[in-house]
């Protein structure tokens, strides 16, 4: 298992050094001319590119220490959002720059001037008639001589034209490799910058209407606020946590569910980070469910820790409130250590006729729940996808990326999550905490 897990590690590098390689060729060589200082330059910024991604992804799946991951895995994850966008914007130019080469030509040939037409050929001289001898023709003035003139070597005339080196103009492909390059580093910067702006400055709140036949008239407008993937860690800290809270506790809700993927790290580095949640308020509580990164560390560690910031744990349980059932499943990771959802152990017993509300860190659970009659499902993970085109991927092994969408009689709700794992960069999915209004159809 080693073996594998080295000779795939290597084979990752060797992939990331041919792509930055390929980067270099496009955004560095065919923009500057041979024997400039811009490819040695370019080559080692490129290099370390690849030195931080390697290493702050190596650290994440070697378990380094947290010190470590503090100092070096930061700039390595917004190196890797800036990797993906230029990889991008390269990729695009291979299709735009070849038209637009193809433009200029077809412009260029349609403005040329004519070419003047062939001279007539001259008929040859009459060969010389014999005769006389000619007088020998004087020898001419050197140029500049006169009087006073020393007979020294002749003097360069004042109006003789004086030649100077110049470099030679682009060529077309050059001239449009550059603007290429140009506008793919600077979409790229603008895109991370923005989405890094946006995932530091706090998550937006969603809201959203949420009906259920067999919830009562008395609950109707009862809000949920749902938060997912924090990802506390060494970008997302105690700052972080304390605008989440603020936001949370803005919405004035009924309840609280965090569902999943709390912190990126252990217990013992991140007690600081996490104590804000202990000032999280709802009059219904707040509840727990554990996400796959809790099984990252130690999840038993973990789920001591959200107790003792005043949280319930739903792990395979519920809990009956006054007008629905809230039961809450362990994450599918836990089958690493002989957990898991269990959705017999949550729900099994409960009365059919009462609305039931379930937290699941994964939104793959979802067939479950249809079988065993929820009502909703709350859930995370997807992060929406993160970095666009990542919604594309995530739709392929989630059946809802983010949203809204019914399976059946069980309605499916999938929040963005309020932080970002890997890059602290969300491009084309923001960030949000939701906060779901339950609408009964029983009439208030």
């Amino acid at each position: 298992m080693v073996v594998v897990s080295v000779l795939a590690g290597l084979a990752a590098v060797v992939v990331l050094a041919g792509l930055h390689w390929y980067l270099w060729r496009r955004l560095v060589r065919d923009t500057t001319r041979a024997g400039s200082i811009w490819r040695p330059v370019g080559a080692g910024v490129l290099g370390l590119g690849v030195v931080l991604m390697g290493g702050s992804f190596g650290a994440v799946f070697a378990g380094a220490t947290w010190d470590f991951w503090r100092m070096a895995v930061w700039p390595g994850f917004v190196w890797a959002a800036l990797f993906v966008y230029l990889l991008i914007g390269v990729l695009a130019g291979e299709i735009i720059r070849p038209l637009l080469l193809r433009a200029l030509e077809r412009r260029d040939a349609g403005t040329a001037a004519p070419q003047p037409a062939p001279a007539a050929p001259q008929p040859a001289p009459a060969a010389p008639q014999p005769g006389p001898a000619a007088p020998p023709a004087a020898a001419p003035e050197p140029v500049g001589a006169g009087v006073g003139d020393s007979g020294g070597p002749p003097r360069p005339s004042a109006a003789a034209p004086v030649l100077t080196a110049s470099r030679e103009p682009l060529s077309r492909r050059v001239l449009i490799s550059r603007m290429a390059a140009g506008a793919t580093v600077l979409t790229a910067g603008a895109v991370v910058g923005t989405g890094t702006y946006g995932v530091l400055d706090g998550p937006m709140v969603r809201r959203v209407t949420v009906p259920l036949a067999k919830l009562p008239a008395q609950a109707h407008g009862l809000r949920i606020a749902l938060v997912s993937d924090l990802h506390l860690g060494p970008a997302l800290g105690r700052g972080f946590c304390e605008r989440v809270v603020r936001t949370v506790n803005g919405t004035r809700p009924d309840l609280i569910a965090l569902v999943g993927d709390l912190a990126d790290g252990g217990v013992a580095d991140l007690r600081a980070e996490t104590e804000p949640l202990a000032g999280l308020s709802a009059r219904l509580g707040t509840y727990f469910v554990p996400g796959n990164h809790e099984y990252y560390s130690d999840a038993d560690a973990w789920l001591d820790r959200v107790g003792e910031l005043g949280m319930r744990v739903l792990l395979n349980d519920r809990v009956s409130l006054p007008d629905f059932d809230l039961a809450g499943v362990d994450d599918p990771a836990g089958a690493t250590v002989g957990r898991g959802p269990d959705f017999a152990a949550a729900l099994d017993g409960r009365d059919p006729e009462r609305a039931c509300v379930l937290l699941a860190h994964q939104p793959v659970v979802v067939d479950d729940s249809v079988r065993y009659g929820v009502d909703l499902q709350l859930s995370g993970h997807t992060h929406g996808g993160q970095l666009w085109p990542g919604n594309l991927l995530a739709r392929l092994a989630n059946p809802t990326v983010a949203g809204l969408e019914l399976y059946g009689a069980t309605a499916l709700y999938v929040t963005r999550g309020a932080g970002a794992w890997g890059p602290p960069v969300r491009v084309a999915a923001p960030s949000d905490i939701t906060v779901l209004e339950l609408a009964s159809l029983r009439g208030v």
